[in-house]
């Protein structure tokens, strides 16, 4: 069941199932507020859904979903470092 909260977003009790018309909504929405720059897990406490409902529901609409941030722990090749 899908309820307003204060900010006008939807939100569905964690557990019930989302099918039909709402679920097309809500990947409508959550794919629009992703490409505008969300985090998966900004869009999940948001929703009151789990990042797994929220990330499987970002890959069945075919969004083209962004690396993780933070430092690239690999050593670079041509770092410039001289022995």
């Amino acid at each position: 069941m899908a309820r307003r909260s204060e900010d006008g977003q939807s939100t569905f009790s964690k557990g019930t199932r989302v099918t039909g018309e709402s679920r097309d909504r809500l990947q409508q929405e959550l794919k629009r507020r992703y490409e505008a720059g969300a985090s998966i897990r900004t869009l999940a406490q948001e929703t009151g859904r789990s990042y797994g409902f929220v990330h499987n529901v970002l890959v069945e609409s075919h969004v083209a979903l962004r690396g993780r941030g933070g430092p690239n722990r690999r050593r670079a090749a041509a770092s410039g470092s001289t022995s």
